[in-house]
């Protein structure tokens, strides 16, 4: 449970970042439902509202992250069920410290967020320092198909491992 808190407390923090510091510029109907859609389950994941998330994401949906297989979060992760259990992970070896959106848009069903990020990982407790991110969020029949997460997974792997 303690973990769990702490995935939400990392989410919300996130989610209250990028709400404030996103930029989106006039999309049509398709690009706004798309966009709404995507924030609306970080909002969710991030408060807790774990009906909500699951509500809007896709039996199919993918998350992608790349990188050190020795760091348990990392993905890929297939399906609603396996990121569920994935979640959990995730919060219980990551602790976001510092998020700014830079941009975010979407079009169609393409969401793209790009900024800087810094975070702790518990496995060493050693900071990893300000880093580049990307996401590209798809959205199908208001369902999240796909969660494609971009960092500098050296740097993470790094910090994990106490480097």
């Amino acid at each position: 449970m303690r973990h769990h808190k702490a995935l939400i407390a990392t989410i919300a923090l996130v989610t209250f970042l990028f709400s404030n510091n996103a930029m989106a510029a006039k999309m049509d109907s398709e690009s706004q439902a798309t966009f709404d859609t995507v924030m609306t389950f970080m909002n969710a994941v991030g408060t807790g509202d774990m009906a909500t998330a699951e509500s809007l994401m896709a039996d199919d949906m993918m998350w992608q992250n790349e990188g050190d297989k020795a760091m348990p979060w990392i993905g890929p992760w297939n399906g609603k069920e396996a990121i569920l259990k994935f979640l959990p992970i995730f919060g219980e070896n990551f602790q976001t410290t510092k998020w700014e959106t830079e941009d975010a848009f979407a079009l169609g069903d393409t969401v793209a967020v790009f900024g800087k990020m810094n975070g702790i990982t518990t496995q060493s407790g050693k900071e990893i320092g300000d880093f580049t991110f990307a996401l590209r969020a798809k959205v199908s029949e208001g369902k999240i198909v796909l969660w494609n997460w971009f960092e500098d997974s050296y740097a993470v792997s790094n910090a994990y491992h106490g480097k």
